[in-house]
């Protein structure tokens, strides 16, 4: 039986239009802001249990926020920033003499720079 040759056809190549390489996502920083109404033992506790660090570096943050307004506290990934933000709020300071609740530590997320 005879078969006829087939033509080579060029196939196209197609370039996407979109660039599909991966990006990486700039780093945020969890921000401790100071206030004047949680005790500074509070805050070196949810430090030390929200991050995991020493009693010393949980008091050196405690002390740069004290003094300067804010300080980072932790740098990452947005997803974790966030996640890392909540834990903080989640601790509240009951103050001793009125047994009011002072609410959360305040602190914020922004992109590193």
């Amino acid at each position: 039986m005879f078969r006829p040759a087939l033509a080579a056809v060029d196939t196209p190549v197609l370039e996407p239009d979109v660039d599909t390489r991966s990006r990486l996502l700039p780093p945020y920083n969890v921000i401790l802001l100071n206030d004047d109404d949680h005790s500074t033992d509070f805050v070196v506790e949810v430090l030390r249990k929200a991050f995991h660090c020493t009693l010393e570096r949980a008091f050196q943050l405690m002390m740069v926020a004290h003094e300067t307004g804010s300080v980072v506290v932790w740098s990452g990934s947005k997803e974790v920033a966030e996640l890392k933000a909540e834990q903080i709020t989640t601790f509240h300071e009951i103050r001793d003499r009125d047994k009011k609740d002072l609410g959360p530590l305040d602190v914020r997320i922004e992109p590193a720079e």
